[in-house]
């Protein structure tokens, strides 16, 4: 028999899903809408679930790219760091990003490893994915003040992004660990961009007689031109006239600025603390 009538405890097995979704959205006119939300939803997270590596210590190779000795220095680094500031800085390597941004993936899984403590958020993850050629710092929400994106921008263009160009990747790396953990430790000078600080000054320096110049001239001009003008409407009624000029001045300023828009991997039960990340720190590419 058909089913007509949404009643309670009616029997269903005699209809195909589709026609049962169909006139429970007809009896159920409200709740259409956040029942297909809902589908929605379920299937966007269908959509981005990464197959990512396991968290079994501070530094996961599972791209292959960090050579054996360099891996046991870099987590006795990593373990005396989380020792003494109980900062966790973990070091990971993948296959691939699955289709994804490194931006997406890395803040992922950050939060699926849930570095750094709960209460402090003060974790950070490296990336590198060798075969988008991308790498990310990762900063947790307790860090973002310390470990900038701006330091952290720095720090991957001048120090990982170069060895990774020409295949060091475990010279990359351990470079990258060893300059966030500078920086976590109050030694950020290094990273600071001097550079573009000094770039423009050097240009604001060269800038200020060219500037005096074209603002000379274009008094020069605007005065002439107005005698010019003055000169020939007194001509042009038959009376004398004169030109003054009771004040003239002209001022210019302009500033530059530097836009600061960055154990063993066998220890027991090594996990994340119930830390997150909102998305803090800096990405690049080579």
């Amino acid at each position: 028999m058909p089913l007509r009538h949404c009643e309670r405890g009616q029997r269903i097995s005699s209809e195909t899903a589709p026609e049962l979704f169909r006139r429970f959205a007809s009896c159920h006119d409200g709740v259409l809408v956040p029942v297909t939300a809902l589908l929605f939803l379920c299937l966007t997270s269908f959509a981005f679930a990464f197959n990512f590596p396991t968290l079994t210590g501070r530094v996961v190779d599972q791209a292959g790219v960090i050579q054996s000795g360099t891996k046991s220095d870099i987590e006795e680094m990593l373990k005396n760091l989380e020792d003494k500031s109980g900062i966790q800085l973990v070091v990971a390597t993948v296959k691939s990003l699955e289709g994804s941004d490194i931006e997406t993936y890395a803040n992922q899984l950050f939060r699926t490893w849930k570095l750094g403590e709960a209460k402090k958020n003060n974790g950070v993850l490296l990336l590198v994915a060798p075969a988008e050629h991308k790498v990310r710092i990762e900063v947790g929400y307790g860090l973002e003040g310390t470990l900038t994106d701006a330091l952290s921008s720095v720090l991957i263009s001048s120090d990982i992004v170069p060895r990774f160009k020409t295949g060091d990747f475990s010279g990359g790396i351990a470079r990258g660990v060893d300059g966030i953990i500078s920086i976590l430790n109050g030694d950020s000078a290094e990273w600071q961009p001097k550079a573009a600080v000094r770039s423009d000054d050097h240009f604001s320096n060269e800038l200020i007689p060219i500037l005096f110049v074209v603002i000379f001239t274009v008094i020069l001009i605007f005065m002439i031109g107005r005698s010019l003008r003055a000169g020939h409407d007194v001509t042009r009624n038959g009376r004398r006239g004169y030109v003054t000029a009771s004040s003239l001045s002209g001022s210019s300023s302009w500033s530059s600025s530097s836009d600061s828009s960055s154990s063993s991997s066998s220890d027991s039960g090594f996990s994340g603390g119930g830390g997150s990340s909102g998305g803090g720190g800096a990405s690049g590419s080579w």
